[in-house]
């Protein structure tokens, strides 16, 4: 009777594991056919009928993620996003360097403007993958935001100028910026380093170096010469970019199809 109960529930096992890839397999290819809602459903059966099913749990946390639309700031827009990176996270109990996981939080947290748990995750991603150049990139784009915003805000309330300097109106206020944004700079001005020396054709890093030297720029107070040197070298990663883009412009197809640079 024992052997007759065991085998019993081995054969109930074995049927459900069955079943919840059978829903698996029905709900990527609704997905593919951009059934969001139909692949939904399809994956959380294969979840319910077998939680160890990992690949189910992707699925259905890109699945919602999809369903969530950036910017939109309502209740249920919000509830996808937060489903996502639960089923994003519990992939990550299990295998906790899955990277398309790791980066799938982040990227959410960061379309939500959690900015700080996006940074949390986009660094976990470099640990995971430390030869992948965008999660440092995307750690530099949060730095410039944080440090971009509060700054610009401060000096709408000075009423300044584009091309004032912070000391021209307010030293204190300066030195305030100076203190609460130098370390997110130097951050993004490091992790855009380790991005393009991964990626040396890397043009939006080399973009947002730009920036990021204008925003060190901005924060050089009591130091004009400094201020100079930075919006110079921010006018460099300009000339930089620009002649990036054109080359890889240039080796795109032609209107002939020709594509040039082409080894012989």
């Amino acid at each position: 009777m024992v052997l007759a109960a065991a085998l019993m529930l081995l054969s109930g096992t074995g049927c459900s594991k069955l079943k919840a890839r059978d829903h698996l397999n029905k709900g990527v290819q609704a997905y593919k056919n951009s059934k969001f809602e139909q692949a939904i459903d399809h994956f959380q059966q294969a979840v319910a009928l077998d939680p160890s099913l990992i690949n189910a749990r992707l699925y259905l946390a890109t699945a919602f993620a999809q369903q969530y639309i950036p910017g939109a700031d309502t209740p249920e827009n919000n509830h996808y996003g937060e489903q996502a990176i639960d089923q994003y996270k519990q992939v990550l109990q299990v295998d906790p360097k899955n990277i398309n996981s790791i980066k799938g939080i982040a990227y959410l947290y960061l379309q939500m403007k959690k900015f700080d748990l996006a940074k949390e995750y986009y660094k976990r991603a470099s640990q995971a993958d430390p030869n992948d150049p965008e999660p440092y990139y995307s750690v530099a784009v949060i730095d410039w935001t944080q440090t971009y915003v509060p700054r610009q805000e401060e000096r709408a309330k000075l009423g300044m100028k584009p091309d004032d300097s912070l000391p021209a109106k307010d030293k204190k206020v300066c030195a305030t910026m100076k203190e609460t944004n130098t370390a997110n700079v130097q951050e993004g001005i490091d992790n855009l380093n380790k991005a393009l020396q991964l990626r040396p054709d890397y043009d939006d890093a080399m973009a947002y170096m730009n920036l990021m030297y204008r925003e060190r720029a901005d924060i050089q107070c009591d130091d004009p010469a400094a201020r100079a040197a930075d919006l110079k070298t921010a006018d460099e990663w300009v000339d930089k970019t620009m002649a990036t883009k054109k080359a890889k412009a240039e080796k795109q197809p032609g209107a002939g199809g020709i594509v040039m640079d082409q080894n012989k």
